[in-house]
């Protein structure tokens, strides 16, 4: 089984990369898969593939990515339709939609869902966030340029409970295709939320307990108790 790491020398901010890492810490038989760009994604062909991540990226990054991408797009959902698990953080989560508008101009989506992004660089937004995906409290950490508006066929990643969504006004943050998490959540996300690297495995058909599962069901239960405070500003 092979866990495939999309673009990391573009997709590398916030530390996300260990989003994969601690995937591959839980299931140690898993073989880490690194495409770059001009590499045919080992998605297409290898079917050990079984779990795809990209992760946040600069501007320009992002527009490079969605490039090297484009050709493979009828191959990902292709893959995604298969039953493909994968996890988009950050702005890659942008990258699947339809478009992204920019103060450059428009980039155009690899079209698998209705997404409609706009990057403002002077409109950053940074904060926290606590949510519910099917039953899972979710913390984690937003930071970003971008607001994203879904179609009304586009299902929610997580409930936002305190925080914002996909943008102002969105009752929930990220989307699912298939079992494609999109979302701007950063911390890393599988890290911070055991129960969430707890419900992925499952999904994939694995009963191991993720890595160091006691330390952070522990560092998860404070932090919650954090962002369930009315008293702490979330934003």
């Amino acid at each position: 089984m092979k866990l495939e790491y999309l673009y990391p020398e573009l997709g590398n901010l916030f530390g996300d990369g260990a989003n994969l890492r601690y995937l591959a810490r839980c299931l140690p038989q898993a073989e880490i898969t690194e495409t770059r760009r001009g590499d045919v994604p080992a998605f297409v062909s290898d079917p050990e593939v079984a779990f795809l991540y990209a992760g946040p990226m600069t501007e320009r990054c992002q527009r490079i990515a969605l490039e090297a991408l484009r050709p493979y797009a009828a191959a990902l959902r292709d893959r995604l339709e298969g039953g493909l698990h994968a996890l988009f953080t950050g702005n890659a989560m942008e990258l699947p939609g339809r478009v992204i508008h920019t103060d450059e101009g428009d980039l155009e989506g690899l079209g698998l869902l209705e997404l409609e992004s706009r990057r403002t660089i002077t409109r950053r937004y940074n904060g926290f966030i606590l949510g519910d995906a099917d039953g899972i409290e979710i913390t984690a950490f937003n930071s970003r340029f971008s607001r994203t508006t879904p179609g009304t066929d586009v299902q929610g990643f997580a409930r936002v409970v305190r925080g914002i969504g996909l943008e102002e006004g969105c009752a929930f943050e990220g989307y699912r295709f298939h079992n494609l998490v999109g979302t701007y959540l950063l911390g890393p996300l599988l890290v911070l939320n055991p129960l969430l690297t707890q419900r992925l495995l499952q999904s994939m058909g694995f009963a191991e307990e993720p890595a160091c599962f006691a330390e952070a069901m522990e560092a998860y239960r404070a932090r919650l108790a954090e962002f369930k405070d009315k008293r702490r500003k979330l934003d």
